[in-house]
């Protein structure tokens, strides 16, 4: 049972107070937003459309799209509007949805890249056992997998948050309800809880992110036994994987790897892996992928 809570609402103090910044900032963000939701909206659909792409990794680029899609929907829009406002105000029922599907799709999305690494393993170190070990049954197991991985990893940090008491000060130096600025406007001693979240999500993050790393330096070793043409193609779609892999996991590392702290350079960090990530992956993923491009290219033509 959460103990007494004071608090309703919660006030963001956003990005800057200056309004000449907020102005430019939102043009910049909404531009941002609009190229991330065309962006990985029309990969969920050109996959979905184009048959030459039935192969488990565009399967899960899909999922990848999809979730970034939604990822970027839970906090964009809220930061966005809020630069045009003077108070930014944000209710504690809302502020505890926004944790929970931030952190929802955030740990959806850092499973489905281990999907992703595994998929790649299986093509590039086992291509004859290929597609009859990554069938459509495996493939939606893993995404399964993976939102129940974000599913528990979302409901501790609402577990967590809910059970304290606020009845200090509401205000928060971010654009957006995240774990360690709720955690230092709380009336109780956070340390013990801090180190849970450091585990949950910071040591978590460091772990996966030095195991992506080494399965895909086994990849590329791998690769010597390819021919030119085959070591350029395998490159090719490592290379993404692994830009997408380091864009996504540093900012997140920097974040939550420390105990309970906020500084100002904080949300701006965060801004990499909330806004920029999902809005980046379209063109990591597409600009490197010959197959991506010409699906798309047909796609387009057909509309």
């Amino acid at each position: 049972m959460r103990q007494k809570n004071n608090i309703t609402e919660f006030v963001l103090l956003g990005l800057s107070q200056d309004p000449n910044v907020q102005h430019a900032l939102f043009a910049i963000f909404l531009l941002a937003y609009i190229v991330t939701m065309v962006g990985n909206l029309l990969i969920v659909v050109t996959v979905i459309a184009s048959p030459s792409l039935g192969s488990p990794m565009y399967f899960f680029l899909a999922c990848l799209s999809f979730v970034d899609a939604i990822y970027s929907t839970t906090i964009s829009p809220t930061l966005i509007v809020d630069l045009l406002r003077d108070k930014k105000t944000i209710s504690f029922t809302a502020c505890m949805g926004q944790l929970f599907i931030d952190h929802f799709f955030g740990g959806t999305e850092i499973s489905l890249l281990v999907g992703m690494a595994c998929d790649r393993y299986m093509a590039i170190c086992k291509p004859l056992h290929y597609l009859t070990i990554m069938n459509r049954q495996v493939c939606i197991l893993m995404l399964v997998l993976a939102m129940i991985g974000g599913l528990v990893h979302s409901v501790f940090q609402i577990v967590v948050v809910y059970s304290l008491p606020f009845c200090g000060p509401n205000v928060i130096d971010h654009f957006y309800c995240d774990m360690y600025p709720l955690l230092e406007l709380t009336c109780t001693d956070t340390y013990f809880i801090g180190l849970t979240v450091v585990f949950n999500g910071g040591a978590i993050c460091m772990i996966i992110f030095t195991l992506l790393l080494i399965s895909y330096g086994v990849i590329l070793n791998s690769l010597k036994t390819y021919s030119h043409e085959g070591r350029h193609k395998a490159l090719s779609t490592c290379s993404s994987h692994i830009a997408v892999v380091v864009l996504f996991f540093v900012p997140c590392i920097f974040i939550y790897v420390r105990p309970v702290s906020n500084f100002p350079v904080d949300k701006f960090i965060t801004v990499f892996y909330t806004v920029i990530s999902p809005m980046m992956n379209p063109f990591i993923y597409t600009l490197r992928n010959s197959e991506m491009r010409n699906a798309i290219e047909k796609l387009l033509c057909k509309s």
